[in-house]
């Protein structure tokens, strides 16, 4: 099989897998490696060769950039303590305390090699967790919390993972050398990042053309990375901290610049994560080969995972209860939660591309390179395994649930009648002196804004089910078939040519986008 039919099918079957998972609700991450693993084994499957650098930039690269797009500033700066003490604290943590279980384990292998395997599985790969978390309903707090520590985590391991790598490879690096790495890839990263978000930003409010502004946003995670990278910097947190930023300042840009950007990350985020997890499993069979007599390392192995593992709980929860404990000030602020909340927290660390990624990057020139590779991909698949079939289950009986439905409607529904008000006052001043037939407009224009002021109280009393169905369900149901209808004739009459494609497809996008903001209220 050539390696373009290959790739071909890693694309095809990665998402056809993908669409199963989501229709029966089971964990994709998890399916796609199994999938993975077993097509290594094929005859005539070429294999795709995980190359760290295409996959950090054309893989890891837009994943991160689309989260923080889609994360809350607001949200990581209200829980920038625990995210911290998770993104760098436990990152630390892990890498040393996994770096001296394999350097006593290992035998001939030297306490900087040791840490370079500590550094390598270190960060854990939220995608799967929050893609659980998200099914389940894990309160948004945990959410955040999860989601920041994914955006950040990354950019903390892989400074270790130079600084590491340098002493192993005989760089002589020394502790204060070492800290001004980590600080140099910091804050550059975040100035660069911060930089060109703020550039990006202003020049595509001054563009006024919806299709080229989202085009310029698909560029920028890979100019970000690059550029950062090129100053020695975290091209990671780079690229995090211009999508947090360009995310947060949305609301700015057009909604036409929005929908197209969301619409096509949402794509491209089904498409890379899907390919991502089988790149993984088809890793195995050349894993294998390289090191050869794999019995001893499979031990290896199981010991690593369960120092990665515990490695997380011994921290998250210290890391929960002694800020609270020992501050007065943490401990008002943020009252002590149950043990369930740091228990799925702490079950929350399945390994992923980051860690193959920084694997392979190891010089072949490096002793033991080829055992390295090895456990960093035993820790990702069996974390994945581990975690992915029983995190569902650990969330379900703990009952972590998010109980903050009830008060975010209410908060919505006022909100949204201040809007309406607002806009009222609005429509009133600019129709104050005007003739009969704008009158007109404005009393249909004050009914649709107070339609939509009550759809959303209507969602806080009973259920359809027991009050009937509501006037704002009865408007979207009946709109959504005039909408059908209205489609139907414009399509009949571009069959019979009374009408060109591109009318159709301009009345399609104004039809669309009021069936799409029916659906919205709908699912809302």
């Amino acid at each position: 099989m050539h390696i373009e039919v290959t790739l071909l099918a890693l694309v095809v079957g990665s998402l056809a897998l993908t669409w199963v998972c989501r229709r029966f609700d089971v964990s994709a991450p998890l399916v796609l490696v199994v999938a993975g693993i077993a097509a290594s084994f094929l005859p005539g499957v070429e294999l795709v060769e995980f190359d760290p650098n295409i996959v950090m930039l054309l893989v890891l690269t837009p994943l991160l950039y689309s989260a923080a797009l889609e994360s809350s500033y607001m949200g990581i700066k209200a829980n920038r303590r625990p995210i911290g003490l998770l993104a760098v604290g436990l990152v630390a943590f892990s890498t040393f305390g996994v770096g001296l279980v394999a350097w006593w384990l290992v035998p001939g292998l030297s306490l900087a090699t040791a840490l370079v395997l500590g550094a390598v599985v270190a960060p854990p790969d939220a995608v799967s967790a929050l893609a659980v978390g998200r099914r389940l309903g894990l309160p948004r707090r945990v959410m955040t919390i999860l989601g920041g520590e994914s955006l950040v985590n990354d950019a903390t391991a892989l400074t270790l993972f130079r600084v590491f790598l340098a002493a192993a490879a005989g760089a002589g690096t020394t502790v204060l050398g070492a800290t001004g790495m980590f600080l140099l890839a910091a804050v550059g990263g975040t100035a660069i990042g911060y930089a060109v978000g703020w550039l990006v930003h202003h020049v595509r409010r001054r563009l006024h053309d919806p299709t080229i502004e989202a085009a310029l946003g698909l560029v920028v995670p890979f100019v970000v990375y690059v550029l950062a990278e090129q100053a020695h910097t975290s091209g990671v947190l780079a690229v995090v901290v211009a999508g947090l930023y360009l995310g947060h300042h949305a609301p700015q840009s057009g909604y036409a610049t929005r929908l197209q950007e969301a619409a096509v990350w949402r794509a491209s985020d089904s498409i890379l994560e899907s390919i991502v997890f089988a790149l993984i499993g088809l890793q195995l069979t050349s894993v294998v080969a390289e090191v050869g007599e794999i019995g001893p390392l499979i031990v290896s192995g199981i010991v690593v995972t369960a120092a990665v593992v515990l490695a997380r709980i011994v921290w998250v929860f210290p890391a929960t209860y002694l800020p609270r404990a020992l501050f007065r000030g943490v401990r008002k602020r943020d009252p002590m939660p149950s043990w369930h909340v740091p228990a799925v927290i702490s079950w929350s660390g399945m390994r992923g591309v980051v860690t193959l990624a920084a694997a392979f990057a190891i010089p072949p020139e490096l002793p033991y390179r080829d055992e390295i590779v090895f456990l960093a991909f035993f820790v990702t698949v069996a974390t994945l395994l581990l975690h992915g079939l029983t995190l569902p289950t650990v969330i379900r009986k703990l009952g972590v649930r998010e109980n903050g439905f009830q008060e975010d409607m209410l908060a919505e529904a006022q909100t949204q009648y201040d809007a309406v008000q607002a806009s009222i006052a609005r429509l009133d001043e600019l129709t104050a002196e005007t003739g009969s037939a704008t009158a007109h407009t404005a009393e249909k224009l004050r009914r649709f804004a107070q339609l939509n002021a009550n759809a959303v109280w209507e969602q806080l009393g009973r259920s359809d089910e027991e009050a009937g169905e509501s006037p704002g369900a009865a408007y979207r149901r009946l709109r959504r078939e005039m909408l059908t209808e209205e489609r139907e004739l414009f399509v009949d009459r571009r069959n019979s040519g009374a009408i060109d494609d591109e009318v159709l497809r301009r009345v399609l996008r104004r039809l669309d986008f009021e069936e799409a903001m029916l659906a919205r209220d709908e699912a809302n």
